[in-house]
């Protein structure tokens, strides 16, 4: 199986092709630009949903569900909105075999059917704050479509929040882009920057708009998740007001903030390998696979009952609390007879199961069981008596490893850069990578760099310093560095 993958080496965009195509995350659909997620993509996406969604409603947010065709005047009530997703809008005009009185947008994004629906339910300030969140599918038509990173439909969440003021608006926004870097980090294992986007890259219809920012093992970004402070633009365009305590009528604020199936795509280019899939075990469908090996039927009785053993041994430390907290084991034991145990070693190394164990005759004889770590290929014996701790403490060793792997990476691949000269070596004629660099502010200027480097300014970071300088290209002050590169 391994064998069909193109080495990274060789074509960066293959390899990940390949990836996804053989190790059965998604396949090409009927459609043009669109993917049928596979069950295993779907189970890395049923994980992703879980955990966000326990986070979601920690912060106390609820789920609804809104509509998935809009009317065409809402979309035109927000003029930055409109003209922002019209190039990427699908349309439907007739239905029930006639045509519509008014087409009807194909959810691009629901805000405009979210703030219909706002102006009726909120009255006065004891309404606020609203806080709802929504898994969904949208479309939006893609010029270049790949799978999970760009297609024409796919599945995300979408929260929606209305605040009595601006500052608690603020402070949602940044609230939420928090979650989504504490999922990156504690549970993808792939480090991410936070900051806030351009004004040329922020979200149509937003005051401002936050990102976390990731790097892939082509050294280009990818960005994992927004959330957008929108002001009162949309509280407007819907007349959606509000009877403050003392009597008087204000315009609410909002946010809304998400992410998608793309965070697949993210993980796959974050951690995978020439060999397949490396998944992070807390997001793995299956941590750990239990290969049975035997050369004669005679074995075979033996080897499953001692399998059995090592199952239920680590079935009883099924939840471990570590570090990275409660980590809930989910194992499969591959008894199937019609392929040999190394056979299955390629299949589970292509599909990303953080653990793999061995067990044959002579590991019953040493009461141990051979584990094999995904992400160094690293080998070792485990007694059956400590199997109960020493698999979940491998597990989370997986975990931390992939992370500061990736961190790694990423600082390795970081530069601070002060001329033009250099930022073209690194990004049009080099490797690529991250660059820190003085920008002057200027939207043109911004729009020079893409041009002539294809690099995009990817954030303001937050936690980027006031420092004087020259901005890279044009040479005007700069007050502090933002990070730019190619991305997806």
């Amino acid at each position: 199986m391994a064998q069909k993958i193109t080495k990274r080496s060789e074509s960066f965009s293959d390899w990940y092709n390949d990836i996804v195509m053989r190790a059965e995350l998604a396949d090409y659909a009927p459609v043009k630009g669109c993917m049928v997620i596979r069950p295993n993509g779907f189970a890395l996406w049923e994980n992703i949903q879980r955990v966000l969604n326990k986070m979601f409603k920690d912060t106390g947010h609820r789920n609804a569900y809104f509509p998935l065709f809009i009317p065409e005047s809402f979309m035109k009530k927000e003029a930055e909105h409109v003209e922002g997703f019209a190039p990427h809008c699908a349309v439907v005009t007739h239905g029930g075999g006639k045509e519509l009185e008014e087409a009807l947008y194909v959810r691009p994004t629901s805000e405009t059917v979210i703030w219909s629906m706002y102006s009726k339910w909120i009255q006065s300030y004891r309404d606020l704050p609203l806080l709802l969140n929504q898994w969904a599918n949208v479309v939006r038509w893609e010029l270049r479509p790949r799978l999970f990173l760009r297609t024409n439909e796919f599945l995300w969440q979408e929260g929606h929040t209305a605040h009595a003021t601006a500052e608690e608006a603020e402070e949602e926004t940044v609230k939420m882009l928090n979650v989504y870097r504490t999922f990156a980090e504690d549970y993808m294992a792939m480090p991410v920057i936070c900051g806030r986007k351009t004004e040329s890259e922020k979200f149509a219809g937003a005051v401002r708009t936050y990102c976390i920012e990731a790097m892939t093992q082509d050294r280009k970004a990818i960005q994992a998740g927004t959330s957008h402070n929108l002001g009162q633009n949309f509280a407007k365009a819907f007349d959606v007001t509000y009877q403050t305590a003392d009597g008087k009528r204000e315009y609410v604020y909002a946010t809304s903030w998400g992410v998608s199936t793309r965070l697949i795509g993210a993980l796959v280019m974050a951690h995978s390998d020439d060999q397949g899939l490396v998944l992070p075990p807390r997001l793995a469908p299956t941590q750990v696979v239990i290969v049975p090996i035997w050369k004669n039927l005679d074995e075979r009785p033996k080897v499953l009952e001692y399998v059995a053993r090592v199952r239920k041994a680590i079935l009883e430390a099924r939840t471990c609390s570590g570090v990275l907290g409660d980590l809930s084991i989910e194992l499969y034991v591959d008894d199937r007879e019609q392929y040999t145990p190394g056979w299955k070693f390629n299949e589970w190394e292509l599909k990303g199961v953080p653990l793999r164990l061995e067990a044959g005759p002579k590991d019953l004889e040493k009461n141990s069981v051979v584990a094999v770590r995904r992400d160094t290929g690293k080998k070792e014996f485990i007694p059956l008596a400590d199997v109960p701790t020493a698999i979940p403490a491998r597990l989370e060793d997986i975990q931390k490893g992939l992370f500061e792997r990736a961190l790694a990476f990423r600082k390795a691949n970081t530069f601070a850069l002060d001329t033009y000269d250099e930022f073209q070596k690194v990004i049009v004629d080099g490797d690529g990578g991250f660059v820190s660099a003085h920008w002057c502010s200027d939207a043109e200027c911004e729009k020079g760099i893409q041009d002539e480097t294809k690099a995009t300014i990817r954030c303001i970071p937050l936690d980027a310093q006031p420092e004087s300088g020259q901005c890279i290209r044009c040479g005007k002050p700069s007050e502090r560095r933002v990070v730019m590169a190619k991305g997806y």
